[in-house]
């Protein structure tokens, strides 16, 4: 049997913060911060704070706003961070509501019934709890057969899940299966570090992976695939459970030492993270292509994982050795920023409509890990 993807679903945050929103409250953080700390900083022991700039965000990183389930919390100088009242056991989990809505307009929009689906594959980079799965509390929510399981591959787990959802069809364990990708990704974000207090929002997105033979007549049709790791520290995230095994271990380990910046929280060192994963991604397309007899100046549109504007813009160069125009690499990092694995199925799901039958695209994710998925697809109608 084949696997092929014949809906997709997106949930999105009724509410958005702007870069001059969010520049506002962290530099009235650092007025406050700076003043708390005068004689230190007078002393000498502590570096002062400096603002941050709308313009050198939307420059840098090519991210205009962000939609985000906590607003007035984040942009709190006293705050500085989501608020998400704790639920009790009886009610659905923040993370399986959202994903349950993501994946319901997947069925929807094919008129496909929750029972006819036999697995769900809950894959994002951050998990609510280790367990139950949140998985199964989404099938539950949905009234899915089958089984259900949590996966995270950090910036690359929608495109690792498509890629095992694509075998459990081919295996026989299911001939329906849903990817669902819930990233509260404000909830791991250090939002009084100058250097990353930008980067993330919020965002629910679904898969429909089915077996050709059920699929409706207009799908997307997967030819090709390639899943790649590369062990890398530079971008870490060290909250868990072990975490209360340690208490040696205070979290002080942000910048200057300053409570609040820990490694508990999202850490990276973009500059070599952008010098390492470009080339890395660049490769594993280009080389990908070949495999599969396809020519990647044929490929209409690649939907890459939604990081970095100019990351985007220096693979698709590199794959294609010339200057790429915008539709053949659609950004919705200006509006959503990055959503970890959900960036690549937003694009996907907001800049496909206009393919005819037998074009060709690619969905491709990188990030964490290191990690890296290219998924070739076919309209088929």
């Amino acid at each position: 049997m084949k696997a092929v993807i014949s809906s997709t679903g997106l949930w999105t945050p009724e509410n958005s913060i702007s870069n001059e929103e969010l520049v506002e409250s962290f530099n009235a953080y650092v007025d406050k911060w700076n003043a708390e700390n005068a004689e230190a900083i007078e002393a000498g022991e502590l570096d002062a704070l400096t603002y941050s700039n709308a313009e050198f965000i939307e420059k840098a990183s090519g991210v205009k706003s962000r939609y985000v389930i906590s607003k007035d919390p984040i942009l709190d100088p006293e705050i500085m961070a989501p608020r998400i009242p704790a639920r009790p056991n009886e009610e659905p989990s923040i993370l399986a509501e959202i994903a349950a809505k993501a994946a319901q307009q997947a069925l929807d929009a094919v008129g496909r019934s929750a029972e006819d689906v036999g697995a769900v594959i809950v894959a994002c980079s951050n998990l609510q709890r280790g367990y139950p799965a949140i998985a199964v509390e989404v099938q539950s929510i949905l009234g899915t057969s089958g089984f259900a399981f949590d996966m995270n591959v950090a910036c690359s787990s929608a495109t690792f899940g498509l890629e095992t959802a694509r075998g459990l069809i081919f295996g026989g364990q299911a001939k329906s299966v849903l990817v669902v990708n819930p990233e509260i990704c404000t909830a791991h974000l250090n939002f009084k570090d100058r250097d990353a207090h930008f980067i993330f929002g919020d965002v629910a997105t679904a898969l429909l992976v089915e077996s050709d033979d059920m699929a409706p007549t207009e799908h997307w049709e997967i030819i090709g695939s390639k899943l790649v790791t590369q062990f890398s520290n530079n971008i870490r995230n060290n909250f868990g459970f072990l975490n209360t095994a340690a208490p040696e271990d205070d979290g002080l380990h942000g910048a200057r030492g300053r409570k609040g910046l820990t490694d508990k929280l999202f850490v990276q060192n973009g500059r070599s993270v952008f010098k390492e994963v470009v080339p890395l991604v660049a490769k594993m397309i280009t080389h990908e292509c070949e495999v599969n007899g396809i020519d990647p100046h044929d490929l209409k549109r690649m939907w890459l994982h939604q990081a970095n504007l100019n990351m985007n813009v220096l693979i698709a160069k590199k794959v294609l050795g010339k200057d790429v125009e915008i539709e053949q690499a659609p950004v919705v990092l200006d509006e959503y920023a990055n959503t970890s694995s959900a960036g690549s199925i937003i694009a996907f799901h907001k800049h496909s409509d206009d393919f005819e039958a037998g074009e060709t695209g690619l969905i491709c994710s990188f990030g964490a890990g290191y990690s890296a998925g290219a998924i070739f697809v076919r309209k088929v109608a």
